[in-house]
């Protein structure tokens, strides 16, 4: 018998995380409520990042904590491979009322990473179905994120996440990012930047249109510091894929369920893409799931083009699990009667105000927000990256506040049920540990 302690913290490989510094002074969380998080001594902790930007609604929801008992009593799995169950029929139908028009099938798996993965491979399978099988390039964006499959990884531009990978997936290439078109502190949507989607051009010229399969990114880039797409630049990228036949895939992991003010980023900006990855606020991060919105037109020519049996050769064991079926419909029922989209969008001028204020904070070089989420990108701390940054996240954490940090920015993305006082309270606990971070 492995007489090795239970409660080592040993056993755990944590990913993305520094396990020899956790280890050696863990931070843990015990349960949450509402906008809090409690440590094992019960101290409150207020949670300034939704959890890992997904728990839009607030923690410890009893509509969706009793939709996933009730369904775990009745039909605890049911495999979707020529079977199916109602509720996720029920659920791919409601999700049409909140994801743009046109955009009304949907493929469902279990995570972003995993919603991306099956976004590109439904855009190559589209290409050959349709008789443009030499389309097989896909392109990504320079610091995009797109979750940790290979996929994933190859379209992204997060070198970290890259480098000890071997050579991921052949014939990826990929756009300029949008950081810096702006001066710093712009709020919202900088006026300056929409000609860099003409990058999509140049990839074109070099590669030839007919190479191309799809173009992914996301409308607001979250785990790179808070990137905020310049004013046209949407707009300009879909009217430049479209006229090269090239898919358009909006990456709305972080974007999709309220963060913006919207159901979706594509509805906010008025630019509908024709794949659309969504996960964390699908379920109000209570159950794991992923999907793919996809276009009538790419649904239909799957139906049309596909020879008897199988159209698409792809799927997971836990694709539209019952359990997360039950709890996204009741993810939704809140969403809708509590107006949460609307809340967030009632706020989103209030969260401006304050989170531009940290400006003359010391060491803080720009702050970017949209929405109800913000970066605070401190200056970097000589030979050592990312140290300021994680130092102010360990010490919030100990004082009560609960943040993310990626590179040199602080990024907050709260639960979208906040009240203004909680906004006060966040802005205020983090000035207060900036000045104290050397």
């Amino acid at each position: 018998m492995d007489t090795r302690s239970v409660n080592s913290l040993e056993a755990f490989f944590m990913g993305f995380s520094n396990n020899r510094a956790f280890k050696a002074d863990p931070r843990m969380l015990a349960r949450a409520k509402g906008m809090y998080y409690y440590a094992p001594d019960g101290r409150e902790i207020l949670d300034g990042c939704a959890g890992l930007w997904c728990v839009n609604a607030g923690h410890g929801r009893e509509k969706i904590i009793e939709a996933i008992s009730r369904q775990a009593a009745q039909l605890d799995f049911a495999p979707t491979f020529n079977l199916g169950h109602p509720l996720i029929f029920e659920l791919a139908s409601r999700l049409r009322g909140v994801l743009p028009g046109g955009i009304d099938h949907v493929f469902f798996c279990n995570s972003g990473s995993e919603a991306v993965d099956s976004a590109l491979k439904i855009a190559l399978a589209y290409q050959r179905a349709i008789g443009q099988g030499t389309r097989t390039r896909l392109i990504g964006r320079e610091r995009g994120y797109h979750g940790v499959g290979f996929g994933g990884i190859s379209v992204g531009g997060m070198v970290a996440n890259r480098r000890t990978f071997g050579p991921l997936l052949n014939g990826v290439d990929h756009l300029r990012h949008t950081h810096g078109a702006n001066a710093p502190f712009t709020r919202g949507q900088g006026e300056h930047g929409a000609d860099l989607a003409d990058d999509l051009e140049r990839l074109v010229a070099l590669h030839g249109a007919d190479t191309i399969a799809a173009v992914i990114v996301e409308p607001v880039a979250g785990s790179t510091g808070v990137l905020v797409p310049p004013k046209g630049y949407l707009e300009r990228l879909h009217e430049i894929a479209t006229r090269h036949g090239i898919l358009l895939i909006f990456d709305e992991v972080i974007t999709g369920f309220g963060r913006l003010g919207a159901p979706t980023a594509a509805e906010y900006f008025g630019v509908t893409p024709d794949l659309m990855t969504m996960a964390k606020g699908i379920t109000n991060a209570a159950v794991p799931m992923g999907a793919v919105g996809v276009d009538a037109r790419i649904y239909e020519a799957f139906m049309a083009n596909s020879p008897p049996g199988i159209e698409l050769f792809h799927g997971y064991t836990y694709s539209g699990h019952p359990l997360a079926a039950a709890a996204a419909l009741a993810t939704l029922e809140i969403y809708a009667e509590e107006g949460i989209f609307e809340r967030a969008a009632s706020l989103s001028a209030y969260w401006e105000d304050a989170v531009h204020s940290l400006s003359d904070a010391p060491h803080v070089a720009d702050v970017r927000n949209i929405g109800i989420v913000a970066g605070v990108e401190l200056a970097p701390r000589d030979g050592a990256p990312s140290a300021r940054a994680q130092a102010v996240f360990n010490r919030c954490f100990d004082e009560g506040l609960l943040v993310r940090y990626t590179g040199e920015t602080i990024a907050l993305s709260p639960p979208l049920i906040l009240e203004k006082t909680h906004i006060d309270d966040m802005v205020g606990k983090l000035r207060d540990v900036i000045s104290k971070v050397d």
